[in-house]
């Protein structure tokens, strides 16, 4: 059977092309926003710390809200939360082109880049409908999340792209501007296919997701594994800049996000049996080796690009299964709210290993740096097999998918 015949079946479902489309529309906007803001505000304002720190409070506001947001999801359905969410968000990013524009002081751009912590996770409203559709088909499924997760890859490759392209050939706001009106487009689009948007039901008195069997640990994991992405881009900055070769960062960390969007895709068609999430916790934590060995052994940009290119196709496979398991293990009408627990905790190891790679850059070397991306692949490793958390196989209907106003991912790199 070709590979991509599971995904033209996905794609061939009614309604699936006209969501998908949309999805992707509003998701390509996730890779743009916080490049857009760094060189609007840092070209305005003279300062990359203050840009930084603009949008490091937008990512904690992000990790905030999301919870928020998607038990409202839950509640009242992706068409009723996404649009007006959508709308805040957007007009977030509008105040923050005005302030910088106008010259406004520094506190607003604050609170302005705050507002868009409302924007809906897309992807994982996308992965709702996917388990509404495929409720009963679990290898259908699994092709369905892999598919996401090769479309996070790839907006989140192309995104810093397109921003850097825009801001740089046109005007400073010109990325913020077309990431706001791609984003709106994209969500009203989505959520126009109301054939394929998953029914609310009657919400139960189930408990909060932490509470469920397994929720914590996995929780723990994809904080670590976070860590994992923030260090390596910290550090890979860092190596290239000291290699001499700065301008050349971006094009070795979209190797990284191309080898995992390759993955992705290969491991939704092939469907592989007997793999459990400990599994691909592993080859991750072998493969993050990589980058460090090239790193002190070559001492070369183009090896450790290519050791970066293979480590990526490590991490697809990762948060396909992990994101699985999360479905399978949170209660029915509460599954959005567990998705997005995962992204806070993504987005939380995302700033620590951030914050611990850069300062590994700076009191050591850019090359020795590498070891905090393969420490944090051993954690995550660590944390699955002692808490058994990758323990459980993927066999069976998605937990309470029928109500599916509720299945929420996260993309792989913020």
């Amino acid at each position: 059977m070709s590979t991509t015949s599971g995904y033209r079946r996905l794609l061939g479902l009614p309604g699936a092309r006209a969501f998908t489309t949309g999805n992707l529309l509003a998701r390509l906007p996730m890779g743009m926003f916080s490049v857009s803001a760094v060189v609007m505000i840092a070209g305005s304002r003279g300062s990359y710390a203050l840009a930084g720190a603009v949008t490091a409070t937008g990512l904690a506001a992000t990790a905030l809200a999301g919870p928020w947001i998607a038990r409202l999801v839950d509640r009242h359905g992706q068409a009723r939360i996404a649009v007006p969410a959508t709308l805040v968000a957007v007009l977030g990013s509008l105040a923050l082109l005005l302030c910088v524009h106008y010259d406004a002081p520094d506190w607003t751009l604050f609170a302005a880049y705050a507002l868009t912590a409302a924007t809906p996770n897309i992807g994982g409203l996308s992965r709702a409908r996917w388990a509404h559709l495929l409720r009963d088909d679990p290898g259908a499924l699994h092709t369905a999340n892999s598919f996401e997760q090769a479309a996070d890859e790839l907006c989140f490759m192309l995104g810093p792209v397109l921003a850097s392209f825009l801001t740089g050939t046109f005007f400073p706001e010109a990325g913020t501007l077309t990431g706001a009106v791609l984003l709106l487009a994209g969500m009203l689009l989505f959520t126009a296919q109301r054939a394929t948007e998953p029914p609310v039901r009657a919400r139960s008195q189930a408990s909060s997701p932490l509470r469920s069997p397994g929720i914590p640990p996995l929780l723990a994991c994809f904080t670590a594994t976070g860590a994992v992405f923030g260090s390596v881009e910290v550090v890979t900055l860092a190596y290239a800049d000291a290699q001499g070769h700065r301008a050349a960062a971006g094009a070795v960390l979209a190797l990284q996000a191309a080898g995992s969007c390759a993955a992705g895709l290969l491991y939704g068609a092939l469907k592989p049996t007997g793999v459990r999430l400990g599994h691909c916790l592993a080859g991750m934590a072998v493969l993050m080796t990589l980058p460090w060995a090239a790193a002190g052994l070559a001492g070369s940009l183009w090896a450790s690009a290519g050791a970066l290119l293979v480590a990526g196709m490590a991490t697809a496979p990762t948060m396909v299964t992990a994101m699985t398991l999360v479905q399978r293990r949170t209660p029915a009408d509460r599954l959005n709210e567990g998705m997005s627990l995962m992204v806070t905790g993504l987005l939380t190891g995302i700033a620590c290993g951030s914050a611990v790679g850069g300062w590994a850059a700076e009191h050591s070397s850019p090359a020795s740096a590498y070891v905090v991306p393969a420490a944090a692949a051993a954690l995550a490793l660590g944390v699955g097999t002692l808490s058994r958390a990758g323990g459980v196989p993927l066999r069976g209907p998605v937990r309470g998918a029928g109500n599916c106003a509720t299945s929420q991912s996260a993309p792989a790199d913020a």
